[in-house]
């Protein structure tokens, strides 16, 4: 419906994808996305690179700007309010969506540019040999004429529903709503366990693993091909599983030496008996947040870790712990964009078969813009709000 017009479909993605990750937290379940629009927008004309941004710049805006994303702002929010400090909601929502608008924005022009540039000039930063790999994976095939089976209308369905029903496990009804905690909680235990608004990531894991199986059921016209399918797809994910598991041995020796708590408190409080102005302190807890991030690639671990030691101090200089707040979720946001420790990453750029390095080389002047934009406006709230 969109031939000629497929621009249109990158906005479009895009913002509902970073719609997912302002409001949950959405990486991880975007991992199947990837193949799927790597292959669509092939077939657009463009290339891999421009399927692959338009999931991952999509969903990363949004956590890096994230509003209710109950594994980023919520574990940071609750951390800072464990030692009790007090935060403004609001204020925190306010710049969240500032945050989450502009980097999407900037990320948005930035792939339909060179999506325009892949069209019009064959200009793709990936290799002939490596283009002819991406369409022999996808399947080498002219989907753009294709017609929807009742079968795969019925799959679509349920993948649907399957995102629908995770979102609203995820989103914290308990303190939104009472009555809606209620409504969702006690009538929703059977799915996995836990009721809708009480899930985590075994919840997630078990509701995924559940509808796999039922749409490969309905999908699949040999249901022999099913467990195949299902071991092939651990397969691609072993080598992504050996990457994360490097990553949380760095966490866990961090947390068990005490390392990561020390090197926090130390530098944020030399930073805060150095006389600085708010502002400044706000960009160099910012720059500090993106180092730390490195080595917890984790929203939760970072927030558990950071906004402990942080937001006290931050709150008895008088300055926005609203602020402080949004700088450890945007550095962390921001770092996951790209880091190699970032599963979903990993996993989703070795689906769509874009080589993590041309993903760099392809990115790298994008990451910059935002590294500075996003400083710039944790500064400016940090100076305003303080």
């Amino acid at each position: 419906k969109l031939r000629g017009k497929e621009l249109v479909l990158v906005w479009i993605l895009m913002f509902l994808f970073s719609v997912g990750g302002t409001t949950y937290g959405m990486g991880e379940e975007t991992v199947g996305f990837y193949i799927l629009l790597a292959a669509t927008m092939m077939a657009a004309g463009f290339d891999p690179i421009v399927g692959a941004a338009t999931v991952l710049l999509g969903a990363g805006t949004g956590v890096l700007g994230s509003t209710i994303n109950p594994f980023a702002t919520g574990a940071a929010v609750a951390a800072a309010t464990s030692v009790g400090v007090e935060v403004n909601m609001g204020t925190t929502y306010v710049i969240g969506i500032i945050l989450w608008l502009s980097a999407y924005l900037l990320s948005v022009l930035f792939v339909t540019a060179y999506a325009k540039k892949v069209r019009t000039n064959k200009g793709s930063i990936l290799t002939a040999a490596q283009l002819d790999e991406c369409q022999k994976a996808y399947g080498g095939k002219d989907v753009t004429t294709a017609k929807l089976t009742g079968r795969q209308k019925a799959v679509l369905w349920l993948f649907a529903l399957s995102f629908v029903v995770m979102i609203l496990g995820f989103i914290p009804w308990g303190s939104l709503s009472e009555t809606m905690y209620n409504a969702f909680s006690s009538s929703t235990t059977w799915l996995t366990g836990a009721g809708l608004g009480d899930w985590w990531f075994y919840d997630a894991a078990t509701w995924f693993l559940l509808m796999g199986i039922i749409i490969g059921i309905v999908g699949l016209e040999d249901k022999g091909q099913l467990m195949k399918l299902i071991a092939n797809g651990f397969g691609d994910m072993v080598s992504v599983n050996l990457v994360i598991a490097m990553a949380r041995a760095t966490s866990v020796i961090m947390s068990t030496t005490g390392l990561g708590t020390w090197l926090v408190e130390a530098s944020v409080t030399a930073l805060s008996q150095s006389g600085v102005s708010a502002g400044v302190f706000g960009l160099l807890d910012y720059i500090l947040h993106v180092g730390l991030s490195f080595l917890v690639p984790s929203s939760s671990g970072l927030a558990g870790l950071s906004a402990p030691i942080v937001s006290p101090i931050v709150s008895q200089l008088g300055w926005s712990v609203e602020t402080s707040i949004m700088i450890n979720v945007a550095a962390n946001g921001f770092v996951n964009l790209f880091t190699p420790t970032c599963g979903f990453i990993m996993g989703g750029l070795a689906l769509a078969r874009v080589p993590y390095e041309s993903w760099l080389k392809w990115a790298w002047k994008l990451l910059l813009t935002l590294f500075v934009v996003v400083g710039v406006v944790l500064t400016i709230a940090m100076a305003v709000l303080s």
